[in-house]
């Protein structure tokens, strides 16, 4: 009987739990979040950027939006089984303003730091700490160089695929992404060339700040 007793408080615990879901409000440069779900520091191929901006909230996001990265890892784990990957800044748990950035204001901006090799060819993490702004103050060359580390263009190009089949799979969309559209080109000389061409929006305009040592992608969920 106890365990019958057990197993319904851990089933109605665990409905609870799943039935939650995050509600976004405005836009990504106006907007709030309830609800808004942390990503896991770590997992099999990818880390957060920062320890410490995890522990000072800044790795929210919109519960779909989490369900969609989090697949999407799953998913390289098996396409690119060599490959490792880093997230960044995402947002506040309640959303809105999210100093320095203009947007991440309702859970559904993400950025992700570049994928790189290293003089070895091997795939590794782009090194993140204060010193350097936690990644965001690296600036590679028109090639896509910097200090003995290459960006991974195929593995940055099929994270970017992932993510979008992934979305689509869970009914929903990518509105864009912004990366340097100088070092574009050499995105799109990867075999992901023309799923990207056919299927995802790369921002053209300049942004006002480069995005070469990371990417930032915005997803497309309904909010209020």
């Amino acid at each position: 009987m106890k365990f019958t007793i057990l197993s319904i408080i851990l089933f109605l615990f665990t409905m609870k739990g799943s039935a939650a879901e995050s509600i976004c409000f405005g836009t990504t440069s106006n907007g709030s979040l309830k609800g808004g779900v942390q990503l896991p520091r770590e997992g099999k191929n990818f880390i957060s950027y920062s320890h410490i901006a995890s522990m000072a909230g800044r790795t929210y996001v919109h519960s779909k939006v989490r369900s969609i990265i989090l697949n999407a890892y799953a998913d390289l784990e098996t396409s690119q089984p060599l490959k490792v990957y880093k997230y960044a800044e995402t947002g506040f748990e309640e959303g809105g303003k999210f100093r320095p950035h203009k947007t991440h204001q309702n859970g559904l901006s993400v950025d992700f730091m570049t994928p790189v090799t290293n003089s070895s060819g091997n795939s590794v993490h782009l090194p993140t700490h204060p010193l350097n702004k936690f990644g965001y103050d690296i600036e590679f060359d028109d090639k896509g160089y910097y200090e003995g580390y290459a960006i991974d263009y195929e593995a940055l190009a099929a994270h970017i695929v992932a993510l979008h089949k992934e979305a689509i799979k869970q009914g929903y969309e990518i509105w864009r992404v912004i990366f340097d559209p100088k070092l574009q080109p050499y995105l799109l000389k990867t075999k992901y060339a023309k799923y990207l061409k056919d299927h995802v929006q790369l921002s053209k305009k300049r942004s006002w700040v480069r995005h070469d040592e990371h990417y930032h992608v915005d997803f497309k969920i309904p909010c209020q």
